[in-house]
């Protein structure tokens, strides 16, 4: 009997909200879907805080060189994000109930990060908040793999050179994914279900669930991951 592995395959966004940790904690290997075209005005390069006057972007600057160009080739066009977001978060967090027990970390990695690619940046932060939620996931690339063409095609290939018998997809993708193909390749389909999340103590009112996982860290801390889904 072969052993059963579950994986998941994202585009790597910037500092993402819970949603995207609890895909990288119900499975056994995330894979970093950078091989794909960046898309302009999207959670691959910005996301967003709460403050005092609402929700706030922090947006990641980069260029856009064509419009083929892909996530893996894209490049920070001004490093001042750094200092600036960080300013940012310490202005709107210093006052929630963990910010001092996580500030370290994050400062760290804003003052600190000296990666020119998104795609990196990303894994940076990705990688140290799984660490902070005590997410154990193997994180991988797309480009460690052999790709194939077409959208569907290309998901099922990395499935199966991954040895994966499920795969977990976020539900945007039920619009184009080829549930039969899946299938006929003996590869379990699972979608994932962002409703019915509870709400935690914000800072600011009203509650809003589609923020930087670090509102959560920041104003729940240690009990962060009770406020999840995949930990229950």
């Amino acid at each position: 009997m072969s052993k059963m592995k579950k994986i998941a395959i994202l585009q790597s966004n910037y500092i993402p909200w819970k949603g995207y940790f609890d895909m990288i904690n119900m499975v056994d290997e995330f894979v970093i879907y950078d091989d794909v075209q960046y898309t302009k005005n999207d959670w691959r390069n910005r996301n967003k805080v709460y403050t005092r006057q609402g929700l706030q972007w922090l947006t990641i600057p980069v260029s856009q060189v064509n419009l083929e160009q892909l996530i893996k080739d894209t490049k920070v066009s001004d490093f001042r994000w750094l200092k600036k977001h960080w300013s940012t978060i310490n202005q709107n967090y210093s006052k929630s109930k963990y910010f001092k027990e996580y500030k370290d970390i994050f400062e760290d990695l804003f003052l600190n990060c000296k990666e020119e690619y998104l795609s990196q940046i990303n894994y940076c932060f990705i990688k140290a908040i799984n660490e902070v939620l005590g997410i154990k996931t193997k994180l991988t690339w797309s480009s460690d793999y052999e790709l194939v063409e077409g959208q569907t095609e290309k998901l099922l290939g990395i499935c199966k050179q991954a040895g994966a018998t499920t795969y977990l997809s976020g539900p945007a993708a039920k619009g184009y994914f080829d549930e039969e193909l899946a299938k006929q390749q003996g590869i379990k389909v699972e979608w994932m279900d962002y409703s019915g999340y509870l709400e935690y103590k914000q800072l600011h009112q009203p509650f809003e669930h589609g923020v930087t996982i670090l509102d959560l860290i920041f104003n729940e801390g240690p009990s962060a991951t009770q406020y999840m889904k995949s930990f229950k």
